[in-house]
């Protein structure tokens, strides 16, 4: 009892900690001027402010959406070695993948850990009996029933390693996991021991438990967001229907009734059930129209969203100017993905995966103890894309062939390398094709002569 009181007294010290910074955020003047409370910005943000804007708002969820699903989009494999004759582990890696859907599991870790500051993939092992079970690690060679993920919300930390000569000094022992009963609506939490989950951090700094959500460094941005395209259609709204204000007729004097008569054909013009009003000794003119267009306003906040989040504007958005996401954009793109599949997706998911199931004997151990992770190719030229460099490159070879004396200027292969981007292997396969070609037609027998034809006697 005396350990859980103080493993809760360090959880509240952080907490008290963390708040305390967060109350510096905006202070200005030596603290006469608290900018966060003037613009409308929260100082403490929980996981709930998060998810709800993850949950609610369109470029909150691209931000977590689009990096998460192209990093996992496509094949994922395990290779021990060059051969082409599968390997006990590859094979089983495949059937569990199969078997289990793991990979959609994954990306939706991988979304949940980047909303909160941590996610969890709970492994729902066979020896798991009963409750006081899931507090124990796993015995035997158990199978793999199940995975479910959970998020920072689900996932609570209930005990941490306290001793300082343990290997995992600071590190979660226990956690609680919330469980959605969805026929009720009712929820159960399970005491669930360490060795039974994986715990995923997005970019720690100084800690391997908590990182940091990706929508914190840019809420204040996606604040400003709302505000400016909720903003924008209220403007609309409101200033594209004019307002229109009554003007008596000098010496004119509105009776009850008629002024109950205008007011219900105002009341119905408004609601649209009437477009003419008619009235006497009153003029009604129209109050000037003021709608402003916030799209430059709107701009500045999305490239501060992409130059914090490393996603290219054009990507974050899905297209401008009616036009797709432009070619440096793509291979820029395509090369923050890589990065994140080499060090993120694969260092703290993928690998601490596959290694706590080929320690519980889920999985057969490598045959090398460095397996590669074999990732889809981001790269890979599709068929469109093809056709077109075909295209260029084969006027390109066209003009260069209908040039008297080109080769004696360019050679050939340099005109190959240099002018058509092939790489050596290509030039070399070319050149052996046509020797190839040439040689064939060198080898064919000459066609015989035709008989010249008998003369006919006369």
């Amino acid at each position: 009892m005396k350990q859980i009181i103080e493993d809760k007294i360090q959880v509240l010290t952080d907490l008290v900690s963390r708040a305390q910074l967060a109350g510096q955020l905006g202070m200005q003047y030596s603290g006469d001027r608290e900018l966060y409370t003037i613009l409308g910005y929260k100082e403490n943000l929980q996981y709930s402010d998060y998810w709800l804007q993850y949950d609610r708002q369109d470029i909150a969820a691209a931000i977590v959406d689009k990096p998460a699903e192209a990093t996992w989009r496509g094949s994922i494999a395990i290779e021990e070695n060059s051969d082409a004759e599968e390997t006990q582990l590859e094979r089983a890696w495949l059937d569990i993948c199969k078997e289990l859907r793991i990979k959609s599991k994954l990306v939706s870790l991988d979304k949940l850990t980047c909303i909160g500051r941590y996610g969890v993939l709970f492994m729902g092992l066979s020896d798991a009996i009963n409750k006081e079970t899931l507090i124990t690690e796993p015995k035997g060679k158990p199978k793999l029933l199940y995975i479910k993920v959970f998020s920072e919300g689900q996932a609570t930390i209930d005990k941490f390693e306290t001793n300082p000569t343990n290997s995992r000094y600071g590190l979660p022992l226990l956690y609680n996991l919330t469980i959605q009963n969805n026929s009720n609506g009712s929820s159960e939490i399970f005491r669930v021991h360490y060795s039974r989950v994986i715990h995923v951090v997005r970019n720690p700094l100084n800690d391997d438990v908590y990182g940091s959500s990706v929508l914190k460094k840019v809420f204040n941005r996606l604040m400003d967001l709302e505000k400016l395209t909720g903003g924008s259609a209220e403007m609309f709204w409101r200033g594209a229907r004019p307002g229109y204000a009554g003007k008596l007729d000098e010496g004119y004097q509105l009776s009850a009734d008629d002024e109950e008569e205008l007011l219900k054909q105002l009341d119905e013009y408004e609601h649209n059930l009437r477009r003419i009003l008619v009235n006497r000794g009153l003029s009604m003119e129209s109050l000037t129209t003021q709608v402003s267009d916030p799209s430059s306003h709107v701009d500045i906040q999305i490239q501060m969203i992409s130059a914090q989040t490393g996603i290219p504007k054009r990507i974050l958005t899905g297209s401008e100017r009616g036009e797709l996401s432009s070619g440096q954009d793509s291979v820029q793109w395509k090369e923050i993905i890589q990065t994140r599949r080499e060090e993120y997706a694969e260092h703290a998911i993928l690998r601490p995966f596959i290694d706590r199931l080929m320690a519980l004997g889920i999985l057969p151990e490598a045959i090398e103890e460095n397996y590669e992770i074999g990732w889809s190719d981001l790269f890979a030229v599709g068929d469109k894309e093809r056709a077109d460099i075909g295209r260029v490159r084969a006027d390109a070879l066209k003009q260069y062939a209908s040039q008297p004396g080109a080769e004696y200027i360019i050679p050939p292969d340099a005109f190959f390398e240099f002018f058509l981007g092939l790489a050596s292997n290509e030039i070399e396969l070319i050149n052996e094709m046509k020797e190839a070609a040439m040689l064939d037609e060198s080898m064919e027998p000459e066609p015989e002569p035709e008989p010249e034809p008998t003369p006919t006697p006369e």
